[in-house]
């Protein structure tokens, strides 16, 4: 239970997109946390898509998937990965969310009589679903980071919800404006105009930041602040500094140094004379600064260009980086621009490699290519999801000879559909959240590579698939020396692969990028980035 009545935190932006609302949001509820405080983080996306699960992760990066089976922002997985807490559909309101609900209400005739106008129908729709975290009695702060830049038109809606609901909730909720002061190399100096004009237009639509955090890559320096606070209508203190940092991680570090919390919980009336020491989040950064040994993995997809489309399998390599204390460098490699003649060559150097998630058939062939050179030569190898369904076609191909073998998502017409359609799949027609999504049970065989990473024969990992193993060939691959050492018992369906003779070669259905976090580094990373380190 809350400590007291729920006080609710905005994160808006201005100047521009891609400063960094999340992890300023993560930043703040790690330092909450610290302090004992129950903190949650949700997001308000202004897209109207329902969710990102149809996008391209070129438009959107990467789809995270909650335990409840919400696909969501990659925002979520900061806000998890910072607090160590799991988050849930409620953590993620889009647009295309607000208003299938209220124009689902319009059908019903809930609205018999009026006019169904954005406010107060779809204004009221936002603060229903802001307050529904906050509802439970569970949080003592609930932080509520609204994409997107103050003055997009497709913001509107949510600016104006959480406008009344500050007045709404009287001395419980507090505005934090994130800004960008950029640096002018011709003048030789920082401009804080953009900033003035980023509030002037938040000021516009009624609300007064209570506190301004100020992206920058030099020191803001004393009258800089003073500068900001006049003409921003803010406090001197309430200026915070955010310094470009090379790791996200050092992000709490930086706003606990500016005293941010402390300013939060002054104006919200709390007081908390705390000095909170985050030692496991400093041992953590320690490690991840001063690595006694560095390796270089590769990473095979066919997003590689946008690096966020793989957000947590890149966090997680740093987390299991951290743990083995070792430095991993990645080198990204297009699953498509692989063949038999270059694979060599794109793999030479390479300790390990990671066969990436995916959907469609484009750059597998590649990636089908990669993993032949990868097993027959003996180096570590982790396949996620698609990469454990290549894997699986590589083996049917290359060790039982089925040259046609592949999965009916790529070829319908292959002769050894050794990845089918899951079978609660089949009369599906819509494409949005009708995957098989969230957290699924899994028996590990003891002895195997898994078992041994996770130390456990019961795991709970997440999914995002509707192709799986044909079982009708399970025999053929066990008695030529692949495992299936992960089994989801209600259905049969095989979670993990792994061929034992190989020093490291596991594939896994699920995506254990998602639960790896700071404070539990997933077991199976940890694996697969030892096995790099000592493979010889």
């Amino acid at each position: 239970m809350s400590k007291f009545p729920t006080k609710y935190i905005f994160v808006t932006g201005g100047v521009t997109s891609s400063l960094g609302k999340g992890i300023i949001s993560a930043s703040l509820g790690k330092l909450l946390t610290a302090r004992g405080y129950s903190v949650t983080i949700q997001k308000l996306d202004p897209y109207i898509n329902v969710d990102p699960g149809t996008m391209n992760p070129y438009e959107h990066g990467e789809c995270y998937v909650t335990d409840d089976g919400a696909e969501t922002d990659l925002d979520l997985g900061h806000y998890e990965r910072f607090l160590n807490n799991s988050t849930s559909q409620a953590n993620n309101v889009t647009t295309g969310r607000i208003y299938q609900t209220v124009i689902q209400k319009e059908r019903k005739g809930d609205y018999l009589g009026k006019t169904v106008q954005i406010i107060p129908h779809i204004t009221d729709e936002i603060k229903r679903r802001i307050q529904i975290l906050g509802n439970t009695g569970k949080y003592d702060f609930v932080i509520t980071e609204i994409g997107g830049t103050v003055g997009d038109i497709e913001a509107l809606p949510y600016i104006e919800a959480v406008r009344q609901l500050k007045w709404e909730l009287e001395n419980s909720a507090l505005f934090i404006h994130l800004t960008l002061v950029p640096y002018l190399a011709a003048a030789g100096e920082l401009k804080t105009k953009p900033t003035q004009h980023s509030v002037k237009t938040l000021l516009e639509a009624g609300i007064q930041p209570d506190i301004l955090v100020c992206r920058t890559e030099h020191p803001l320096g004393s009258e800089i602040k003073k500068k900001v606070a006049r003409f921003c209508n803010v406090e001197r203190d309430a200026v915070i500094e955010s310094m470009d940092v090379s790791s996200i991680y050092e992000v709490p570090l930086l706003m606990q140094k500016e005293g941010l919390d402390k300013v939060v919980l002054r104006k919200l009336g709390i007081i908390d004379n705390t000095e909170v020491k985050l030692e496991q989040w400093c041992n953590f950064l320690e490690g991840l600064q001063n690595p006694k040994k560095e390796i270089t993995i590769g990473l095979i997809g066919k997003y590689v260009q946008l690096q966020d489309a793989y957000k947590s399998i890149s966090e997680a390599i740093i987390h299991a980086g951290v743990t083995n204390s070792c430095k991993v460098k990645v080198n990204w490699i297009n699953a498509e621009e692989i063949s038999n003649k270059n694979v060599t060559d794109k793999l030479a150097g390479l300790k390990g490699v990671l066969v990436a998630p995916g959907f469609g058939d484009r750059g597998m062939e590649g990636k089908i290519t990669a993993i032949k050179h990868i097993r027959e030569n003996n180096i570590p190898f982790l396949g996620i999801c698609l990469g454990m369904q290549s894997a699986v076609i590589e083996y049917a191909r290359n060790v039982l000879g089925y040259k046609d073998a592949n999965s009916v998502e790529a070829n319908k017409e292959t002769s050894f559909p050794v990845i089918d359609l899951m079978k609660d799949q089949k009369s599906v027609t819509k494409k949005g959240g009708t995957m098989r999504l969230g957290a699924y049970e899994c028996q590990l065989t003891k002895g195997s590579k898994s078992y041994n990473s996770y130390q456990n024969t019961e795991i709970s990992e997440r999914h995002r698939h509707r192709f799986e193993f044909n079982n009708k060939y399970k025999s053929e691959f066990e008695k030529s020396g692949m495992i299936f050492s992960g089994l989801n018992s209600k259905n049969n369906l095989v979670e993990i692969v792994e061929i034992p003779t190989h020093p490291w070669f596991v594939g896994v259905q699920f995506h254990p990028e998602y639960k790896s976090t700071v404070a539990n580094p997933h077991p199976l990373f940890c694996g697969f980035i030892d096995a790099c380190i000592n493979n010889k």
